[in-house]
């Protein structure tokens, strides 16, 4: 599900083999200056000019030969266009994400893998559970990689005018990759590329692949070890910071100034001690010195959580809040959380109602990413904006009052 990370790598071609005591110290070679590819060309003319570039950055000819055995995919299109999974709010996709199988294999991988867990967190600085849960969450420890041939989806969506700068430069890595005989040109995998245990993007593959078991070989689609460090060292290249926590599930009261809340709106762990926030049992705040955002999912009446610097990380794998937020609470509960408290939230605004308050926040001149009906970090910041305007509570939850108002 990372098909919505930046991977905008200026390291396309690191070595693609690596050992794990060497992760920092292989060649890189800068790509050569991208050609100016419209999506939409004709798609032979398209792919050619897209060879030319691949020659030019070192792609040999099996790589080459793969690219141009590459067609368009209808199917892919299909799928970007209807991630409807994305509209469900945040206690239904977490409490259907986060099933009991997922805790249980997951613990059980953590204590069976630990030794590469444990040299994970000693190279990059990021905790077992933190691991675990994306290994979790995108293909259930590895049993679910995805049916799509990886080259044609990446084609496809680079050629394709919705997010070509999101997907052109995964296609070389690609086809690199290819050439090296580090994976077979029809390779297999998620609708929008990514490929292996954790879904990972070719130019992370490429520029981040680890061969944690020391064999001579990165392999992300069938070796745990490689899976392990390899997926530390992505989230590590992202800002993780070692030592520091990700989210903490907090109480908040009744009232307090909502305005101040959100993820990028980090203050001091005492200012939110002093507004009445408490740890979830009601125990005081422990002033640590570090900063967080309180982020609410479903307004100020559902589940709260601070927010650090760790969880920014997060949404560099994937842009959505509900995905997440989720991701980032499965971790939390690896490593010993409780399920979060529900709370009782006011009913939320879906299906045509949702796309009814985005038109609105359009008309308004808000940018809401898409009138869709999912309520993403666009559309609650503009929600946000107009209950400020509307001296409303400052929560970014979309209700009944909300879009009576607008």
């Amino acid at each position: 599900m990372n098909l919505l990370s930046k991977a905008m790598v200026a390291a396309l071609f690191a070595t693609a083999v690596m050992p794990a005591n060497a992760q920092n110290t292989a060649a890189v070679t800068p790509a050569a200056p991208a050609a100016t590819l419209e999506c939409g060309d004709d798609f032979a003319t398209w792919k050619q000019n897209l060879a030319n570039e691949a020659r030019a950055a070192g792609v040999g000819e099996k790589g080459l030969s793969a690219l141009a055995n590459a067609t368009l995919d209808p199917k892919v299109l299909e799928r970007d266009r209807a991630q409807g999974v994305f509209a469900q709010t945040f206690t239904q996709f977490s409490e259907r994400m986060i099933s009991d199988y997922r805790l249980k294999h997951g613990a059980a991988n953590l204590q069976k893998y630990g030794q590469y867990f444990t040299m994970a967190e000693q190279e990059f600085g990021v905790p077992g559970p933190v691991i675990a849960a994306f290994w979790a969450l995108e293909t259930d420890f590895g049993a679910v990689q995805g049916n799509f041939n990886s080259l044609n989806a990446l084609v496809t969506l680079a050629h394709d005018c919705r997010r070509p700068d999101l997907f052109r430069p995964q296609v070389i890595p690609l086809i690199t990759l290819i050439d090296r005989n580090v994976l077979p040109a029809d390779v297999q995998g998620a609708w929008a590329g990514e490929i292996g245990q954790t879904q990972i993007l070719p130019s992370d593959y490429l520029a981040r692949g680890v061969d944690g078991d020391g064999d001579g070989i990165v392999d992300l689609r069938n070796t745990p070890a490689d899976v392990i460090l390899t997926t530390g060292k992505k989230i590590q290249s992202r800002g993780w910071k070692r030592g520091e926590p990700w989210i903490e599930e907090v109480r908040v009261p009744a009232e307090m100034a909502w305005e101040e809340t959100g993820r990028t709106n980090k203050q001091p762990l005492s200012k939110w001690a002093a507004m009445g926030v408490t740890m979830r049992d009601g125990t005081p705040l422990k002033d640590t010195g570090l900063k967080a955002g309180i982020v609410l999912p479903m307004g100020r009446k559902g589940p709260a959580f601070l927010t650090y610097d760790n969880y920014d990380v997060y949404l560099e794998w994937n842009q959505s809040a509900t995905y997440t937020l989720t991701a980032a609470h499965l971790a939390a509960r690896l490593a010993g959380q409780p399920a979060f408290d529900r709370g009782n939230p006011d009913a939320g605004l879906t299906g045509d109602a949702m796309k009814a308050l985005q038109q609105k926040l359009h008309d308004r001149g808000y940018d809401v990413g898409g009138i869709d009906g999912i309520l993403g970090t666009n559309t609650r910041e503009a929600i946000r904006q107009e209950q400020m305007r509307l001296k409303l509570p400052v929560d970014g939850w979309p209700t009944d009052e909300l879009l009576a108002d607008l």
